[in-house]
């Protein structure tokens, strides 16, 4: 099952039993930031359950997620160029432990607005009202 970002976190929340809001507060504590190598969110569930039972520590697990999820968003941002200011929107660009991987990612600081969760919304009005 492949899922964007919001998807992705969200199924990562619900095998962790956390609330997607908590995921940036457990990322903070990390010591260390566990690798999730799959992108597939089936594969990576099972890997995310596997480190569980192998005794990883939660804040490391959720570190690693929010990178997982930052090395695949920063991929395609380096496809199409970085430049001096990077803006993040949508619900994801609320999640500081995804911020935070991005900017270690893109090596450049990331801003957002505290309702990016609205930006699209936005957007399609826009478009609806100079279409009307």
């Amino acid at each position: 099952m492949q899922l964007g970002p919001a998807g992705f976190l969200d199924v990562m929340a619900g095998i962790l039993q956390l609330k997607i809001e908590d995921l940036e507060k457990q990322a903070a504590i990390a010591k260390s930031t566990v690798k999730i190598s799959n992108t597939c969110t089936v594969f990576a569930e099972s890997e995310v359950i596997s480190q569980l039972a192998n005794g990883v520590e939660i804040p490391d697990l959720v570190a690693g997620i929010c990178q997982s999820v930052a090395s695949r968003v920063a991929s395609l941002a380096k496809r199409i160029g970085v430049q001096q200011t990077v803006c993040m929107s949508g619900g994801v660009a609320r999640n500081g432990g995804v911020r935070k991987a991005m900017e270690q990612e893109l090596g450049i600081e990331i801003i957002y607005s505290p309702m990016a969760q609205f930006m699209g919304a936005l957007g399609a009005a826009l478009y609806a009202y100079d279409k009307s």
